[in-house]
């Protein structure tokens, strides 16, 4: 059964080499390197970061970002969630996703953002079955390997926070 727990900064080393795994697929990320402990750390939001455990074994992982440093985008931020290749299609995703959602309620935050590449199927299936709605593809919005790629974007608006009149 997949345990969800706080990261902690020892599990960092894993959660590169997760992180690694899905830059090798070409459909997680325009990023070409794993970011460095500082990096990855500035990056995060403190209190919404979260890895995944199965059977002892750090299988994923998922955290928010800040999507601007304007006040008014104070309760946006945007979703992080990779899974190891070993722990596809376990429910993982699933987990660490809603886990992360409660979270980011708890942290205040009223929107959550994903910008998924259209062929990376299986995470907008996770998205979706959490409550995110697809607001449309950016197309051609960078380029990989010198082709254009598309990024579908998505969008979780919460139902406890940020919906007073």
């Amino acid at each position: 059964m997949v345990q969800i727990r706080a990261f902690v900064e020892s599990d960092f080393e894993q959660v590169q080499s997760i992180y690694l795994q899905g830059i090798k697929t070409g459909n997680a990320t325009f990023e070409k390197r794993v970011k460095s402990w500082p990096e990855w750390d500035e990056a995060m939001l403190k209190e919404c970061r979260l890895v995944a455990e199965l059977n002892g074994k750090l299988v994923g992982w998922a955290a928010l970002s800040s999507v601007s440093n304007r006040a008014v985008y104070a309760g946006v931020a945007e979703v992080s969630i990779y899974i190891s290749s070993s722990a596809k299609r376990m429910g993982v995703g699933t987990s660490l996703l809603l886990e992360l959602i409660e979270l980011s309620e708890v942290a205040g935050l009223w929107s959550l953002q994903a910008g998924i590449f259209p062929e990376n199927e299986a995470s907008l299936h996770i998205h979706k079955k959490c409550g995110f709605t697809v607001l449309g593809t950016r197309d051609r919005l960078g380029k990989m390997n010198g082709i254009w790629r598309d990024v579908t974007l998505l969008e979780r608006r919460s139902q406890v926070e940020g919906i007073e009149v």
